[in-house]
């Protein structure tokens, strides 16, 4: 005979079971839509920010307050050296100039050859000058390169003058108009206009501090009597300048 089913009594009546409770915030939140409220949820301090600004200030200053500093430094550094050292500016002088060669060929080209004896002085009491090797000096007429040579490498101690001989060779070709000048103030007015000078590069030593190099920039404008191989050519006038070269 079949197994008769078993039906359990169930109790109509009992509770169901309840469902697990809502999350605090959803709770809150079905609160305060019932209630028109919203909760209040906290909010995470935020950070400072940053003082990037100040810190570039700062450092701004900083570099322009050492900046000052070095070049007061260095304004009293040479404010103190040119006290007690008193430097002053070397003098110079073309004190004559003698004619070893000058001609004229059939093509207006000059052969020049000039033997001028410079007088170097160098008036400071505590200063020496190392006159050293490159320098270019020139004698000029009228715009036109007559002869190039060098001036000599040696040291010129304090308080010093020195009587120097350069000598200057070359040849230029001339201008059909500017050769028949030169013939003419030759022959005619013994007034003729030089210019010599040139570049020297030197060294200055203060006290027992050789200085750096710089270059001496030094322009004599001449006056002679005439350019004709001789030894009786006389300097009529004489006036030199000096600058450094930038």
């Amino acid at each position: 005979m079949a197994e008769q089913q078993r039906i359990h009594p169930v109790d109509v009546e009992a509770p169901l079971p309840s469902a697990p409770p809502a999350p605090p915030s959803l709770a809150a939140l079905e609160k305060s839509d019932s209630t028109g409220e919203r909760p209040t949820i906290p909010v995470a301090p935020s950070r400072p920010p940053k003082k990037r600004r100040s810190f570039c200030r700062c450092c701004c200053r900083c570099l322009c307050c050492t900046l000052l500093a070095i070049v007061l430094l260095v304004a009293a550094t040479a404010g103190v050296l040119y006290v007690v050292f008193d430097p002053k500016i070397p003098k110079y002088s073309v004190d004559r100039i003698r004619v070893s060669g000058f001609s004229f060929r059939k093509d207006m080209t000059v052969d020049a050859t000039f033997d001028v004896t410079v007088n170097a002085r160098n008036p400071n009491k505590e200063i020496g000058i190392y006159y050293r090797d490159g320098s270019d000096l020139s004698a000029w007429y009228a715009g036109e390169r007559l002869c190039t040579g060098s001036f000599p490498a040696f040291y010129q101690g304090h308080r010093n003058t020195t009587v120097l001989h350069v000598l200057l060779t070359g040849e230029t070709r001339m201008g059909s108009e500017l050769l028949a000048e030169l013939q003419q103030q030759q022959q005619q007015t013994g007034m003729i206009p030089l210019t010599v000078g040139g570049d020297v590069p030197v060294s200055v030593r203060v006290g027992k501090m050789k200085l750096w190099k710089m270059t001496f920039q030094i322009r004599c404008n001449l006056v002679v009597n005439s350019l004709i191989t001789s030894d009786d050519i006389s300097v009529r006038s004489n006036s030199c300048q000096f600058k450094l070269k930038r």
